[in-house]
């Protein structure tokens, strides 16, 4: 049998109102599972109605679809992942809960365990309490099912499998066999550096179970999409597009076209109706219209949270009322990339920047080069950090550790890597005749500068910035120069994340970016920019100019 799971015309399918959600393999068996969830009770909603009676049509897709892809003579799901982005108050975890009490009455292996993996215990409580209700309002089903509330645990009498809701952690997870397992707010997971491996754990009981399944479930991060999150969305986006051929995996997101992300028509009131498959049934317009408002006047910050929360617009940096001004234009001054050896290249003069290297911080690198051809300042930055601080700051490593993927950061093994690796940059860059200055935190100049010295970096190129309230004028430049379009980078992850993690504090008459006012984040690599730039700024004699120029922008 040959199947397709990708969806390249996802956009004109909903802007068409038709479905994203692939047909089912095997329509008897998705017919024979859909009657089971549609006699299903939701008992939270008025009346007490059925699936059948008060769900849209995508829900009986997506059941189709996850029980249609079983073969039910080799005992085989040829469909074995699920991925699901859908805006809040879909109705996402009563269907949840509905979903896994269907598998657990059609199940045939004896105390076979299936499962739905919260990150926090309320979460879990969402999810369980109307799998607890479907079957405490339904006589048959009470007759034929346990519940254990004590500990979210649901018991076929006749089989003895079970459904269990749990609060996820490496204890909790840890030797289980699940058939079938389902991740709620797989977002939230995303901030847990542990995320990966106890996922591992806990879908491992598939590979002896060929009939088994695992459905990742979430609405949209309220900040940039971190760790596993981050993985599976990209990942389900590369099949959906066809750029990834897996048949085993289908990818449902419900999220706006992007042409109308880049115009900024996904956050008009009219369009969210685009992304909310439930509308008119558990999601409310008129609640949707006057929230909307809401957040519109309670300023930029509320409203991204609310647009990611409801209409699963992806949040590219975390702005805050207190942002760096310069954070605005950051985004839009993205060129296509280039690397530090093609901005050597394309430049006649190049100042460094460098500033961090504590233990629990990140070592900030940064390059500014005046571009011969165009006269713009092209930005390069990168970053290192020791294992150490994936300890220390736990709350972030899930980040780091998708910057060390892109190779914007090195994890070094062994104190003075770093620094060396700072070197080399630096020599490589005075090797082709255009370092200009090297400037460093006046503070932490002492190993930096033995480094630069034993790379061949002459004394007097190496200079001390003044931090604080001194460093307004960099600050002050580097916005100035992003908003005339004057200052371009190639759109590095690590670089976002910091721009957006930078809080101003006014001192006086200026202001100043400090790292205790952006507590566990991490800005060192943008200080390492501002370093940068204050000597770039004194706009330095041009040494030496190119002849030949690798990238055009």
């Amino acid at each position: 049998m040959e199947w397709s799971t990708a969806c390249p015309d996802w956009a004109d399918r909903l802007l068409k109102g038709e479905t994203i959600i692939p047909p089912p393999i095997f329509p008897e068996q998705g017919e024979h599972a859909l009657a089971i969830f549609k006699a299903l009770k939701i008992v939270d909603a008025p009346g007490s109605p059925t699936f059948g009676e008060s769900c849209a049509e995508w829900v009986f897709d997506l059941v189709r679809c996850i029980f249609g892809a079983y073969d039910a003579e080799n005992g085989r799901r040829l469909i074995v992942e699920f991925f699901v982005l859908i805006p809040k108050k879909n109705s996402k975890s009563t269907i949840a809960a509905g979903i896994m009490m269907t598998a657990l009455i059609l199940n045939w292996r004896q105390s076979a365990e299936f499962s739905v993996l919260a990150p926090t215990v309320e979460v879990a409580n969402n999810a369980y309490a109307p799998a607890r209700d479907m079957v405490q309002k339904d006589e048959d089903l009470d007759d034929l099912m346990h519940v254990q509330s004590h500990v979210k645990t649901i018991t076929h009498r006749e089989s003895n499998a079970t459904l269990k809701v749990l609060a996820a952690d490496q204890n909790t997870v840890g030797g289980k066999k699940s058939v079938g397992t389902l991740v709620d707010e797989l977002h939230l997971f995303g901030k847990i550096s542990s995320a990966e491996n106890m996922f591992r754990e806990a879908l491992g009981g598939r590979a002896s179970r060929p009939e088994g399944f695992v459905i990742w479930l979430s609405t949209q991060s309220d900040e940039p999409p971190a760790g596993v999150f981050r993985q599976k969305l990209e990942y389900a986006r590369k099949v959906r597009d066809g750029e990834i051929v897996d048949p085993a995996f289908v990818p449902i997101i419900f999220e706006h076209p992007p042409e109308m992300v880049a115009s900024g028509d996904a956050l008009k009131l009219e369009n969210m109706r685009l992304v909310n498959p439930n509308i008119g049934f558990s999601v409310d317009e008129a609640f949707l219209e006057r929230e909307y408002k809401i957040a519109e006047q309670a300023g930029p910050e509320s409203f991204r949270g609310f647009m990611a929360k409801h209409a699963n617009v992806e949040i590219g940096m975390n702005l805050r009322s207190d942002r760096w001004a310069g954070a605005d234009f950051w985004a839009r001054q993205a060129v296509p990339v280039f690397d530090l050896h093609e901005l050597i290249e394309r430049s006649e003069i190049v100042d460094v920047g460098i500033d961090g290297g504590g233990l629990d911080d990140l070592l900030g690198f940064a390059a500014v080069g005046h571009c011969a051809k165009t006269r713009q300042w092209l930005t390069w930055a990168h970053a290192w950090a020791h294992p150490s601080v994936l300890e220390r700051r736990k709350d972030i490593a899930p980040r780091l550790q998708d910057f060390a993927k892109a190779g914007d950061l090195t994890l070094v093994t062994r104190i003075g890597d770093d620094v060396d690796g700072v070197a080399q940059f630096v020599a490589a860059i005075e090797d082709a005749g255009k370092l200009d200055k090297v400037g460093c935190d006046s503070m932490g100049l002492g190993g930096i500068a033995d480094a630069l010295l034993e790379a061949g970096i002459p004394e007097e190129k190496v200079v001390g910035i003044s931090q604080g309230w001194k460093m307004t004028g960099a600050i002050k430049t580097a916005e100035r120069k992003l908003a005339e379009g004057v200052m371009v980078h190639p759109g590095q992850a690590l670089m976002a994340w910091c721009v957006g993690n930078a809080r101003i504090e006014p001192r006086g008459n200026g202001v100043i970016i400090t790292k205790q006012a952006s507590g566990t984040a991490k800005i060192d690599p943008l200080l390492a920019v501002l370093n940068a730039v204050t000597l770039m700024a004194l706009n330095p004699e041009t040494q030496v100019v190119p002849e030949i120029f690798v990238l055009d922008l």
